[in-house]
């Protein structure tokens, strides 16, 4: 399956647009992690804990999105679009999501 944010997949002509496709990943950030990055925000510095989990996040809203690229009989994936968010009352959730648009190439 190939997938790109770009519209077109290089060398190969889409056959066939079957559909939209997206999906969401939410994941919980706790308290040990806003303190490590409460604590690089007075420092300066990145934080890890945070990098990691929305890495995480996303290669599982971009899995998710594979597989339901599948699920319709996709070849590949076109126009992929990642959006991120913040949710819940104290911001303590991140979500990711992934559209794009499910084809079948020639």
């Amino acid at each position: 399956m190939i997938m790109t944010t770009t519209p077109t997949v290089e060398g190969r002509e889409i056959a066939a647009y079957i559909r939209i496709v997206s999906s969401e990943a939410v994941a919980g950030v706790n308290m040990f992690k806003d303190f490590g990055a409460s604590i690089r925000n007075m420092v300066g510095g990145r934080a890890q804990a945070y990098e990691n989990e929305l890495q995480n996040t996303r290669e599982t809203a971009l899995a998710e999105l594979y597989d339901r690229a599948q699920q319709v009989g996709a070849d590949a994936v076109v126009g992929i679009d990642i959006d991120y968010e913040v949710l819940g009352a104290d911001n303590g959730m991140l979500m990711v999501t992934a559209t794009g648009t499910a084809v079948r190439l020639a």
